[in-house]
């Protein structure tokens, strides 16, 4: 233990005094005690110089500490501004100094009030009670006054700092210009807005894309009822045409027996009792091509599209033929939904959504095994639930967390683009709905939409 300076200084002057005074009985004037006090002073002298070091090494450090604190506050973009509990400015930063053209020596010292205000009375007394009373608060919008008298206008968090001893000693504000936010806030909205546009990109690509795979299935829908339409437009003419001979031929004066006879050869009466099953036909043809054609707009189209109440079973269903139609080897497709079950929805986001599922499910299925696809609604009184189940192989547990992501797919390169569930999940928040997977390994996945009773008018 090294011994006190006052100790070592007291016991050499005490063998000196021994040295000097060889009469006194208690001192023993010998070389010992030369050497005894030669000791002591080389211990005295060490602990000089050991104190020296350690003062040395603490100043260096406190240098350093110093330069540090003063190179970060140099290096900080926002201003500071440090002040004691009754709001004296103690310290501020270059930021606030440049900003102000006000040097830092006639910052410190003034009153917090005299340099920063509050843009109405009342917001300059929150601030000036907040600060007295040591509570943080942040993005308060104050006025810092320049060099010339002109205010700008600041975004200030605030925050107290204490002692050793846990006591407020004072606070610490840091702020930023108001225009550094405007701008920051206009790249993030900027930002925004080409995430947004490269979102619906997104979005129109998918849809080109599945509509290409479902192209086969949809000329096969139009077939049908164009030939249909086709073949009754040949039955009119025709008999249109022996209408007309038969409207010509009576023009002439004929007798009852003549009449009746041409009436029998053209078939009039046959004619009579078939044409009007065969228009309503045909025009329930051209319905199911213009429904087929809004059908492909719908999922096809960019445009908005408003809420509307309609049945959901033929909604499920041209999705479900849609995909079959383009499948070569045709799995077993069952749709179990009543014909009662309505929503009130955007049917050409629940048609898109539709057949995203069903071909994914079909997908899914390989070429092992039985394949078959449940479609089913269940609906109470909150809500309505469309589930299409497969029987593959289910979805793996780590992939679970992935599976809406956009351009994650298991598929082969080249097979599939990885944005058909991401843009389903996406079109499901745009009405209101939730689009989920429960999954058990080895016996298929099961996707869930989920429809709100009510409608919510959201737009992404």
């Amino acid at each position: 233990m090294t011994q006190p300076l006052e100790s070592a200084t007291g016991n050499a002057l005490s063998l000196s005094a021994q040295i000097d005074n060889p009469d006194n009985e208690n001192s023993t004037p010998n070389d010992e005690a030369w050497i005894e006090v030669i000791q002591q002073m080389d211990r005295f002298y060490a602990e000089l110089v050991e104190s020296q070091v350690a003062l040395e090494e603490k100043n260096e450090q406190l240098e350093t500490a110093q330069e540090f604190i003063s190179g970060v506050m140099r290096a900080m973009t926002d201003l500071m501004i440090v002040c004691d509990t009754q709001g004296q400015i103690e310290q501020v930063n270059d930021a606030l100094v440049q900003l102000t053209e006000v040097p830092a020596d006639q910052l410190i010292g003034r009153a917090l009030s005299s340099v920063l205000t509050g843009d109405t009375e009342n917001s300059q007394a929150e601030f000036q009670t907040r600060i007295a009373a040591n509570e943080p608060f942040f993005d308060c919008e104050v006025q810092v006054l320049g060099a010339h008298g002109e205010s700008l206008s600041l975004s200030v968090n605030c925050s107290p700092r204490y002692d050793r001893k846990n006591r407020p000693i004072g606070m610490v504000l840091i702020g930023r210009p108001m225009g550094e936010l405007q701008r920051a806030y206009r790249e993030l909205n900027d930002a925004l807005q080409n995430f947004e546009t490269a979102q619906q990109h997104l979005v129109s690509s998918e849809k080109m894309a599945a509509l290409g795979r479902l192209v086969a299935g949809v000329a096969h829908e139009l077939n049908n009822p164009i030939s249909f339409v086709f073949g009754n437009m040949y039955a009119l003419k025709s008999y249109g045409e022996k209408i007309t001979q038969f409207l010509q031929a009576t023009q002439n004066p004929l007798s009852d027996v003549d009449i009746q006879r041409l009436r029998d050869e053209l078939q009039i009466d046959r004619i009579a009792k078939d044409i009007l099953p065969l228009v309503e036909g045909t025009l329930e043809g051209a319905e199911r091509v213009s429904d087929i054609v809004q059908d492909l707009r719908r999922f096809s189209g960019n445009q908005k599209e408003s809420y509307e109440e309609f049945s959901l079973y033929p909604v499920l269903q041209t999705a479900v033929n849609w995909v079959l139609r383009g499948v070569k080897d045709t799995p077993e497709v069952n749709v179990d939904c009543p014909l009662d079950v309505r929503v009130k929805s955007k049917k050409g986001h629940i048609h898109q959504i539709a057949v995203n599922l069903v071909q994914n499910a079909v997908d899914a299925l390989g070429q092992s095994g039985r394949r078959v696809v449940d479609v089913s609604v269940e609906q109470n009184e909150q809500q309505t639930s469309i589930l299409v189940k497969d029987s593959g192989l289910g979805i793996k547990i780590k992939d679970m967390d992935k599976i809406f992501e956009p351009f994650f797919t298991t598929k082969p390169i080249g097979k599939g683009t990885g944005l058909g569930l991401y843009v389903s999940y996406r079109m499901a928040e745009e009405i209101g709905g939730k689009l989920s997977v429960e999954e058990d390994v080895g016996t298929g996945a099961c996707f869930k939409l989920t429809l709100p009773d009510t409608p919510l008018e959201v737009e992404i």
